[in-house]
């Protein structure tokens, strides 16, 4: 991963590319120690696991929506916001970093979202 000061994650050329909404956040997820020191083991483990599943696809229609990753919308915004899950009970949420293209019909284009921004670690019970 991208080591800090840069506030985003960029691996490939073809790949999202991954922003953070605040340097804390930012700091955490790029830094092994840091991520290790706010959560348990395992669920930093399943955070870079996620991190790198964004990092790798080239439009956010390529993450799996399937389990383990669950891509998926979340409803209670107006703005097109998203999450992936992160094991224990937590999922990291994000938005398109510019406006989300939308197809004819309204829906959004997922396969031309290339950029985002990571929003929050977010903790369901």
């Amino acid at each position: 991963m991208l080591v800090w000061p840069s506030p985003h994650l960029h691996l490939r050329p073809d790949a999202v590319e991954i922003f953070f909404s605040n340097a804390k956040l930012a700091q955490m997820l790029n830094e092994e120690a840091r991520l290790t020191r706010a959560f348990d083991a395992t669920t930093a483990r399943q955070l870079r696991l996620r991190l790198a599943v964004l990092a790798a696809a080239a439009t956010l229609a390529d993450v799996p929506v399937r389990s383990p990753d669950g891509r998926h919308q979340l409803k209670t915004n107006p703005e097109p916001r998203f999450a992936v899950y992160a094991g224990s009970n937590r999922r990291i949420v994000f938005e398109p970093t510019t406006p989300a293209p939308r197809k004819v019909d309204g829906r959004l284009d997922l396969r031309k979202v290339t950029a985002i921004t990571i929003l929050d670690i977010v903790h369901e019970d």
